[in-house]
Protein backbone atom coordinates (compact mmCIF):
# COMPACT_ATOMS: atom_id res chain seq x y z
CA UNK A 1 0.00 0.00 0.00
CA UNK A 2 1.31 3.42 -0.91
CA UNK A 3 0.71 6.70 -1.90
CA UNK A 4 1.66 7.90 -5.86
CA UNK A 5 1.92 11.16 -7.19
CA UNK A 6 0.03 11.15 -11.19
CA UNK A 7 -0.69 13.89 -13.20
CA UNK A 8 -4.32 15.35 -13.31
CA UNK A 9 -6.30 14.18 -16.63
CA UNK A 10 -6.84 18.12 -18.37
CA UNK A 11 -10.67 16.99 -19.26
CA UNK A 12 -11.85 15.66 -15.55
CA UNK A 13 -13.85 18.68 -14.67
CA UNK A 14 -15.91 18.27 -18.29
CA UNK A 15 -16.22 14.82 -17.84
CA UNK A 16 -17.40 14.89 -14.39
CA UNK A 17 -19.93 17.71 -15.51
CA UNK A 18 -20.93 15.40 -18.53
CA UNK A 19 -21.43 12.15 -15.78
CA UNK A 20 -23.59 14.38 -13.57
CA UNK A 21 -20.46 14.27 -10.72
CA UNK A 22 -21.58 18.33 -10.15
CA UNK A 23 -20.14 18.33 -6.94
CA UNK A 24 -16.66 17.46 -7.69
CA UNK A 25 -15.45 20.85 -6.15
CA UNK A 26 -17.41 22.07 -2.97
CA UNK A 27 -17.32 25.92 -2.00
CA UNK A 28 -14.52 26.37 -4.15
CA UNK A 29 -12.24 23.39 -2.67
CA UNK A 30 -11.97 19.77 -3.88
CA UNK A 31 -13.47 17.23 -3.40
CA UNK A 32 -12.48 14.71 -5.78
CA UNK A 33 -8.38 14.49 -5.89
CA UNK A 34 -6.40 13.31 -8.71
CA UNK A 35 -3.21 14.31 -7.96
CA UNK A 36 -2.12 10.87 -6.26
CA UNK A 37 -4.03 7.74 -6.08
CA UNK A 38 -3.43 5.01 -3.42
CA UNK A 39 -2.10 1.14 -4.80
CA UNK A 40 -2.65 -2.09 -3.48
CA UNK A 41 -2.06 -5.38 -3.94
CA UNK A 42 -4.54 -7.98 -4.57
CA UNK A 43 -3.60 -9.69 -1.15
CA UNK A 44 -3.81 -6.28 0.94
CA UNK A 45 -7.08 -6.09 -0.71
CA UNK A 46 -8.32 -9.76 -0.97
CA UNK A 47 -6.93 -10.70 2.60
CA UNK A 48 -6.97 -7.42 4.57
CA UNK A 49 -9.92 -5.36 3.57
CA UNK A 50 -12.36 -7.59 1.63
CA UNK A 51 -12.30 -10.75 4.07
CA UNK A 52 -12.81 -8.26 7.39
CA UNK A 53 -15.66 -6.56 5.91
CA UNK A 54 -17.80 -9.60 5.26
CA UNK A 55 -16.71 -11.28 8.53
CA UNK A 56 -17.59 -8.23 10.47
CA UNK A 57 -20.87 -7.88 8.96
CA UNK A 58 -21.55 -11.38 9.91
CA UNK A 59 -21.00 -10.01 13.29
CA UNK A 60 -22.78 -6.81 13.27
CA UNK A 61 -25.83 -8.96 12.26
CA UNK A 62 -25.54 -10.73 15.61
CA UNK A 63 -24.90 -7.60 17.71
CA UNK A 64 -28.24 -6.56 16.09
CA UNK A 65 -30.10 -9.88 17.48
CA UNK A 66 -28.41 -9.29 20.38
CA UNK A 67 -29.96 -5.59 20.98
CA UNK A 68 -33.07 -5.85 20.31
CA UNK A 69 -33.22 -8.55 23.11
CA UNK A 70 -32.05 -6.19 25.58
CA UNK A 71 -34.23 -3.31 26.62
CA UNK A 72 -30.51 -1.89 28.59
CA UNK A 73 -28.96 -1.66 25.19
CA UNK A 74 -31.69 0.05 23.50
CA UNK A 75 -31.67 2.29 25.89
CA UNK A 76 -27.63 2.98 25.99
CA UNK A 77 -27.88 3.35 22.31
CA UNK A 78 -30.44 5.84 22.56
CA UNK A 79 -33.25 3.95 20.50
CA UNK A 80 -36.74 5.54 21.12
CA UNK A 81 -38.43 3.08 23.01
CA UNK A 82 -41.79 3.70 20.59
CA UNK A 83 -39.60 2.62 18.12
CA UNK A 84 -38.18 -0.66 19.65
CA UNK A 85 -40.98 -3.02 18.04
CA UNK A 86 -40.56 -2.04 14.99
CA UNK A 87 -36.73 -2.12 14.98
CA UNK A 88 -36.91 -5.42 16.48
CA UNK A 89 -39.77 -6.17 13.99
CA UNK A 90 -37.77 -5.07 10.86
CA UNK A 91 -34.86 -7.47 11.62
CA UNK A 92 -36.77 -10.62 12.62
CA UNK A 93 -38.77 -10.56 9.23
CA UNK A 94 -35.36 -9.98 7.84
CA UNK A 95 -36.22 -6.79 5.61
CA UNK A 96 -33.29 -6.22 2.83
CA UNK A 97 -30.72 -4.14 3.15
CA UNK A 98 -28.69 -2.24 0.05
CA UNK A 99 -25.47 -0.91 1.05
CA UNK A 100 -23.39 0.51 3.40
CA UNK A 101 -19.73 1.20 4.48
CA UNK A 102 -17.21 0.21 6.94
CA UNK A 103 -14.67 2.60 7.78
CA UNK A 104 -11.04 1.46 8.56
CA UNK A 105 -7.83 2.36 9.58
CA UNK A 106 -5.08 0.37 7.45
CA UNK A 107 -1.68 1.24 6.65
CA UNK A 108 -0.68 -2.13 4.76
CA UNK A 109 1.06 -2.98 7.95
CA UNK A 110 -1.48 -5.13 9.93
CA UNK A 111 -4.85 -5.83 10.29
CA UNK A 112 -7.17 -3.17 9.28
CA UNK A 113 -9.02 -2.03 12.26
CA UNK A 114 -12.91 -0.66 11.99
CA UNK A 115 -13.06 2.52 13.41
CA UNK A 116 -17.16 2.74 11.87
CA UNK A 117 -20.00 1.27 10.24
CA UNK A 118 -21.84 3.60 7.96
CA UNK A 119 -24.69 1.29 8.08
CA UNK A 120 -27.72 3.84 7.27
CA UNK A 121 -26.71 6.78 5.15
CA UNK A 122 -23.25 6.19 3.39
CA UNK A 123 -22.52 8.61 0.92
CA UNK A 124 -19.42 8.92 -1.32
CA UNK A 125 -21.52 6.40 -3.58
CA UNK A 126 -21.08 7.71 -6.98
CA UNK A 127 -17.30 8.55 -6.81
CA UNK A 128 -16.42 5.40 -5.79
CA UNK A 129 -19.08 3.07 -8.40
CA UNK A 130 -18.25 5.15 -11.39
CA UNK A 131 -15.88 8.19 -11.44
CA UNK A 132 -13.59 6.39 -10.27
CA UNK A 133 -13.37 3.43 -12.55
CA UNK A 134 -13.46 5.81 -15.64
CA UNK A 135 -10.47 7.34 -13.84
CA UNK A 136 -8.52 4.01 -13.83
CA UNK A 137 -9.66 3.02 -17.75
CA UNK A 138 -8.53 6.93 -18.86
CA UNK A 139 -5.15 6.30 -17.09
CA UNK A 140 -4.67 3.27 -18.68
CA UNK A 141 -5.17 4.61 -21.90
CA UNK A 142 -2.72 7.25 -21.18
CA UNK A 143 -0.06 5.19 -19.63
CA UNK A 144 0.03 6.55 -17.01
CA UNK A 145 -0.99 3.18 -14.86
CA UNK A 146 -0.14 -0.63 -16.38
CA UNK A 147 -3.15 -2.23 -18.36
CA UNK A 148 -3.01 -5.11 -16.27
CA UNK A 149 -4.14 -2.61 -13.33
CA UNK A 150 -7.43 -3.09 -11.66
CA UNK A 151 -10.08 -1.85 -8.85
CA UNK A 152 -11.83 -3.26 -5.70
CA UNK A 153 -15.16 -2.52 -7.40
CA UNK A 154 -17.95 -4.08 -8.68
CA UNK A 155 -20.36 -1.69 -6.64
CA UNK A 156 -22.41 -0.70 -9.67
CA UNK A 157 -22.98 -4.34 -11.29
CA UNK A 158 -24.05 -5.45 -7.48
CA UNK A 159 -26.00 -2.22 -6.66
CA UNK A 160 -28.31 -2.66 -10.18
CA UNK A 161 -28.47 -6.41 -9.39
CA UNK A 162 -29.98 -5.67 -6.19
CA UNK A 163 -32.57 -3.58 -6.94
CA UNK A 164 -33.60 -6.23 -9.64
CA UNK A 165 -33.67 -8.49 -6.75
CA UNK A 166 -35.83 -6.28 -5.17
CA UNK A 167 -38.07 -5.00 -8.29
CA UNK A 168 -41.45 -5.48 -8.15
CA UNK A 169 -43.06 -4.08 -5.38
CA UNK A 170 -44.47 -0.68 -6.95
CA UNK A 171 -42.84 2.48 -7.34
CA UNK A 172 -39.72 3.29 -5.62
CA UNK A 173 -39.68 6.75 -3.72
CA UNK A 174 -36.18 8.65 -3.15
CA UNK A 175 -35.97 11.10 -0.05
CA UNK A 176 -33.59 13.40 1.12
CA UNK A 177 -33.16 16.66 2.37
CA UNK A 178 -33.67 18.45 -0.73
CA UNK A 179 -31.49 21.61 -0.14
CA UNK A 180 -28.18 19.42 0.15
CA UNK A 181 -25.97 19.18 -3.41
CA UNK A 182 -23.98 16.10 -2.72
CA UNK A 183 -27.70 14.39 -1.45
CA UNK A 184 -29.40 14.82 -4.29
CA UNK A 185 -26.10 13.62 -6.50
CA UNK A 186 -25.98 10.36 -4.17
CA UNK A 187 -30.11 10.42 -4.66
CA UNK A 188 -29.73 10.23 -8.85
CA UNK A 189 -26.77 7.65 -8.64
CA UNK A 190 -29.48 5.51 -7.04
CA UNK A 191 -31.92 6.06 -8.65
CA UNK A 192 -30.06 5.77 -11.81
CA UNK A 193 -29.49 2.03 -10.77
CA UNK A 194 -32.79 1.80 -9.38
CA UNK A 195 -34.73 2.38 -13.17
CA UNK A 196 -32.10 0.31 -14.01
CA UNK A 197 -32.91 -2.76 -12.20
CA UNK A 198 -36.44 -2.54 -13.05
CA UNK A 199 -37.80 0.04 -10.58
CA UNK A 200 -39.82 3.14 -11.79
CA UNK A 201 -38.98 6.19 -9.51
CA UNK A 202 -39.84 8.93 -7.84
CA UNK A 203 -38.06 12.00 -5.85
CA UNK A 204 -39.47 13.53 -2.72
CA UNK A 205 -38.15 15.59 -0.14
CA UNK A 206 -38.06 14.29 3.23
CA UNK A 207 -40.48 16.96 4.66
CA UNK A 208 -43.14 16.23 2.14
CA UNK A 209 -43.84 12.80 3.26
CA UNK A 210 -47.31 12.71 4.70
CA UNK A 211 -49.60 9.85 6.29
CA UNK A 212 -52.92 9.32 5.10
CA UNK A 213 -56.22 8.21 7.16
CA UNK A 214 -55.16 4.53 7.13
CA UNK A 215 -52.12 5.19 8.55
CA UNK A 216 -50.12 4.83 5.40
CA UNK A 217 -46.94 6.81 4.43
CA UNK A 218 -47.86 9.02 0.88
CA UNK A 219 -46.28 11.44 -1.32
CA UNK A 220 -47.59 14.85 -2.43
CA UNK A 221 -50.20 12.98 -5.03
CA UNK A 222 -51.64 11.02 -1.64
CA UNK A 223 -50.39 7.83 -3.26
CA UNK A 224 -49.14 5.13 -1.24
CA UNK A 225 -45.26 4.71 -0.66
CA UNK A 226 -45.17 1.33 -1.16
CA UNK A 227 -40.85 1.16 -1.21
CA UNK A 228 -39.05 4.52 0.42
CA UNK A 229 -34.76 4.51 -0.44
CA UNK A 230 -34.15 7.22 2.79
CA UNK A 231 -30.95 9.36 2.21
CA UNK A 232 -31.50 10.52 5.73
CA UNK A 233 -31.08 8.49 9.40
CA UNK A 234 -32.77 6.57 10.82
CA UNK A 235 -32.53 8.72 14.15
CA UNK A 236 -33.51 11.87 12.89
CA UNK A 237 -36.72 9.81 10.82
CA UNK A 238 -38.15 8.44 14.18
CA UNK A 239 -38.27 11.59 15.39
CA UNK A 240 -40.39 12.80 12.47
CA UNK A 241 -43.75 13.85 12.99
CA UNK A 242 -44.60 10.89 10.80
CA UNK A 243 -43.14 8.34 12.75
CA UNK A 244 -45.93 7.08 14.87
CA UNK A 245 -47.46 6.00 11.21
CA UNK A 246 -44.60 3.23 11.20
CA UNK A 247 -46.13 0.93 13.39
CA UNK A 248 -48.34 0.17 11.18
CA UNK A 249 -47.44 1.27 7.85
CA UNK A 250 -47.11 -1.00 4.81
CA UNK A 251 -44.04 0.62 3.62
CA UNK A 252 -40.70 -1.00 2.76
CA UNK A 253 -37.82 1.27 3.78
CA UNK A 254 -34.05 1.29 2.38
CA UNK A 255 -31.55 1.40 4.62
CA UNK A 256 -34.74 -1.14 6.89
CA UNK A 257 -35.51 0.00 10.34
CA UNK A 258 -32.30 -2.48 11.77
CA UNK A 259 -29.90 -0.43 10.25
CA UNK A 260 -30.61 2.17 13.00
CA UNK A 261 -28.87 -0.04 15.59
CA UNK A 262 -25.65 -1.17 13.14
CA UNK A 263 -25.28 2.91 12.47
CA UNK A 264 -24.81 3.85 15.80
CA UNK A 265 -21.36 4.14 17.22
CA UNK A 266 -22.96 2.56 20.54
CA UNK A 267 -22.18 -0.56 18.06
CA UNK A 268 -18.84 -0.45 18.50
CA UNK A 269 -19.16 -0.96 22.39
CA UNK A 270 -21.42 -3.59 21.69
CA UNK A 271 -19.03 -5.64 19.00
CA UNK A 272 -16.17 -5.69 21.58
CA UNK A 273 -18.16 -6.50 24.40
CA UNK A 274 -18.91 -10.14 22.11
CA UNK A 275 -15.82 -10.35 20.77
CA UNK A 276 -12.52 -9.10 22.96
CA UNK A 277 -9.08 -9.28 21.12
CA UNK A 278 -10.97 -9.02 17.49
CA UNK A 279 -7.98 -8.37 14.96
CA UNK A 280 -10.24 -5.88 13.09
CA UNK A 281 -12.34 -4.93 16.22
CA UNK A 282 -10.78 -1.40 18.49
CA UNK A 283 -11.04 -1.44 22.49
CA UNK A 284 -14.23 0.47 22.61
CA UNK A 285 -17.08 1.11 26.05
CA UNK A 286 -19.50 3.27 26.61
CA UNK A 287 -17.97 5.94 28.30
CA UNK A 288 -20.00 5.61 31.23
CA UNK A 289 -18.53 2.06 31.35
CA UNK A 290 -15.39 2.01 34.30
CA UNK A 291 -13.02 0.25 31.85
CA UNK A 292 -12.83 3.55 29.72
CA UNK A 293 -10.32 4.26 32.27
CA UNK A 294 -7.87 1.57 30.97
CA UNK A 295 -7.97 3.93 27.22
CA UNK A 296 -5.27 6.06 27.91
CA UNK A 297 -5.28 6.95 23.63
CA UNK A 298 -8.84 7.32 22.56
CA UNK A 299 -11.08 8.81 20.03
CA UNK A 300 -14.38 10.22 21.89
CA UNK A 301 -17.15 9.67 19.31
CA UNK A 302 -20.94 10.50 20.09
CA UNK A 303 -23.70 7.60 19.64
CA UNK A 304 -24.75 9.95 16.88
CA UNK A 305 -22.54 11.59 14.55
CA UNK A 306 -22.17 12.60 10.82
CA UNK A 307 -18.67 13.39 8.68
CA UNK A 308 -16.55 13.53 11.93
CA UNK A 309 -18.80 16.22 13.84
CA UNK A 310 -18.22 16.30 17.78
CA UNK A 311 -15.47 13.65 17.33
CA UNK A 312 -11.91 14.28 19.91
CA UNK A 313 -8.76 12.12 19.82
CA UNK A 314 -6.96 12.27 23.13
CA UNK A 315 -3.65 10.99 24.01
CA UNK A 316 -2.10 10.86 27.29
CA UNK A 317 -4.73 13.28 28.75
CA UNK A 318 -4.40 15.83 25.78
CA UNK A 319 -6.59 16.60 22.93
CA UNK A 320 -4.75 15.99 19.60
CA UNK A 321 -7.64 17.00 17.37
CA UNK A 322 -11.25 18.25 17.68
CA UNK A 323 -14.17 18.74 15.05
CA UNK A 324 -17.06 20.60 16.97
CA UNK A 325 -21.02 20.26 15.64
CA UNK A 326 -24.45 19.47 16.98
CA UNK A 327 -24.13 15.57 18.05
CA UNK A 328 -23.17 14.22 21.15
CA UNK A 329 -26.45 14.53 23.49
CA UNK A 330 -27.70 10.98 23.21
CA UNK A 331 -24.38 9.95 24.87
CA UNK A 332 -20.49 8.84 23.59
CA UNK A 333 -18.36 5.77 23.30
CA UNK A 334 -14.63 6.15 23.69
CA UNK A 335 -12.73 3.84 20.84
CA UNK A 336 -8.51 2.70 21.39
CA UNK A 337 -6.86 5.46 19.26
CA UNK A 338 -5.85 3.86 15.25
CA UNK A 339 -3.84 6.54 13.58
CA UNK A 340 -4.80 6.40 9.64
CA UNK A 341 -2.03 6.13 7.01
CA UNK A 342 -0.68 9.13 6.42
CA UNK A 343 1.55 10.25 3.13
CA UNK A 344 2.81 13.69 2.31
CA UNK A 345 0.68 15.12 5.05
CA UNK A 346 -2.48 13.51 3.95
CA UNK A 347 -4.43 11.11 6.99
CA UNK A 348 -6.47 8.22 4.43
CA UNK A 349 -9.47 6.56 5.72
CA UNK A 350 -10.43 3.23 4.20
CA UNK A 351 -14.05 3.05 2.98
CA UNK A 352 -15.00 -0.47 2.67
CA UNK A 353 -18.64 -0.72 0.60
CA UNK A 354 -20.89 -3.59 1.12
CA UNK A 355 -24.35 -4.24 -1.31
CA UNK A 356 -26.36 -6.93 0.23
CA UNK A 357 -24.16 -7.61 3.02
CA UNK A 358 -21.12 -8.71 0.85
CA UNK A 359 -17.82 -6.77 -0.06
CA UNK A 360 -18.19 -5.04 -3.30
CA UNK A 361 -15.54 -1.63 -3.64
CA UNK A 362 -13.38 0.50 -1.94
CA UNK A 363 -13.18 4.21 -1.38
CA UNK A 364 -10.45 6.20 0.51
CA UNK A 365 -11.23 9.73 1.71
CA UNK A 366 -8.05 12.03 2.89
CA UNK A 367 -7.59 15.26 5.00
CA UNK A 368 -4.58 16.81 6.56
CA UNK A 369 -6.19 16.27 9.75
CA UNK A 370 -6.50 13.18 11.77
CA UNK A 371 -10.15 13.20 11.75
CA UNK A 372 -12.26 12.64 8.40
CA UNK A 373 -14.81 15.66 7.89
CA UNK A 374 -17.38 16.57 5.33
CA UNK A 375 -14.97 18.45 3.30
CA UNK A 376 -12.30 15.62 3.62
CA UNK A 377 -11.15 14.92 -0.39
CA UNK A 378 -11.62 11.60 -2.25
CA UNK A 379 -8.97 10.19 -3.54
CA UNK A 380 -9.07 7.20 -6.23
CA UNK A 381 -7.65 3.80 -5.78
CA UNK A 382 -5.38 0.89 -8.27
CA UNK A 383 -4.54 -2.34 -7.51
CA UNK A 384 -0.80 -3.27 -8.74
CA UNK A 385 0.89 -6.46 -8.64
Amino acid sequence: MRRIAVAERANWRQRAEEFGFIFHTIDGKPYWDETAYWAFSIEEIERDIEAPTGELDDLCRLAVDRVIRDEQLLRRLAIPEPAWGFVADSFRRGDPTLYGRMDFSYDGTGPAKLLEYNADTPTALYESAVFQWYWLEDLKVDGQLPTEADQFNSLHERLVTRFRELAGQGVLHLAAEAQSQEDRGTIAYIEECAREGGFATKFIAIGDIGVDRRGQLVDLADKPISRLFKLYPWEWLLREQFAPAFAATKTGFLEPAWKSVVSNKGLLAVLWEMAPGHPNLLETYFEDDPRVGALTRYARKPLYSREGANITLVADGRDVAQVGGPYGGEGFVRQALAPLAVAAGNHAVIGSWLVAGKPAGLGIREDHSAITRDTSRFVPHAIIG
